[in-house]
């Protein structure tokens, strides 16, 4: 789509970011569309009830410092991350679909996103005083300059880590299943009985990483929900966590 000089796309990741939305608020529609979900949930709301409360039990663990108070102005945040992930990853096992989370731009996107509004929070929380989690207390001046450097490195590559590591293991699996999966259909559309009997290998294999895969699928939703809450609560609590743990 051409408007004057600007040139507009309408691309695969789009398309199913946009399927991802419409299926996630038509679940959550049918769910509650008479003002409430039943007394004995059907299974899509025990899906919806599974994923609502799965969420602020993993803010009640990871955020909390020494008061143990839950964040709870988090909460609608590290959900819908939570839950955009969870219908993302597993769309690659669907025939003919596409995984939006294997493209590494979509990961960074939404990484950098999440690093820059986790440090606005931490400048909003603390002030300037955010910027102490680079100088540990007690360090000699000599090797402040060289401890804040190697703080700041790491605590910046926290952008790339999360995209980097949603996107690797999604590019990887899926791939690694696609390609298994197009050497048996080519295999088996010889019309040879050598090459249908040497089917059955890349067959097996495609059946035994299916299960693994959608393991993993699911899995990097929940490592990159505990990402978040532990990026929060380093923004929020500063060095409570470590004070917290030399106190037990």
């Amino acid at each position: 789509m051409n408007i004057g000089d600007l040139y507009f796309s309408f691309t695969n990741p789009s398309l199913f970011m946009l399927l991802t939305l419409s299926l996630v608020l038509l679940l959550v529609h049918f769910v509650t569309k008479k003002g409430g979900g039943n007394s004995v949930p059907n299974a899509w709301q025990s899906l919806v009830e599974l994923i609502y409360d799965f969420v602020p039990n993993l803010v009640n663990e990871q955020i909390g410092g020494l008061s143990g108070n839950v964040k709870q102005p988090f909460f609608p945040c590290i959900s819908v991350t939570f839950t955009f992930s969870l219908f993302c990853n597993p769309q690659g096992m669907i025939p003919y679909s596409f995984t939006v989370t294997s493209h590494f731009l979509i990961t960074l996107g939404l990484s950098f996103s999440i690093f820059i509004g986790i440090t606005i929070v931490g400048f909003q929380r603390n002030g300037l005083h955010f910027l102490s989690f680079s100088l540990p207390a007690g360090v000699p001046l000599p090797l402040a300059p060289f401890l804040v450097l190697l703080e700041l490195i790491p605590h910046c590559f926290r952008a790339l880590s999360s995209g980097i590591r949603l996107f690797a293991n999604m590019m990887a699996g899926h791939s690694s299943v696609k390609i298994l999966s197009g050497s048996a259909w080519t295999m088996l559309c010889m019309n040879d009985l050598f090459y249908f009997i040497g089917d059955l290998g890349p067959l097996f294999i495609v059946l035994a990483l299916t299960g693994p895969e959608l393991g993993v699928a699911i899995s990097q939703a929940h490592v990159s929900t505990i990402s978040i809450c532990i990026y929060l609560n380093d923004a929020t609590n500063l060095h409570q966590t470590c004070l917290l743990f030399f106190y037990n």
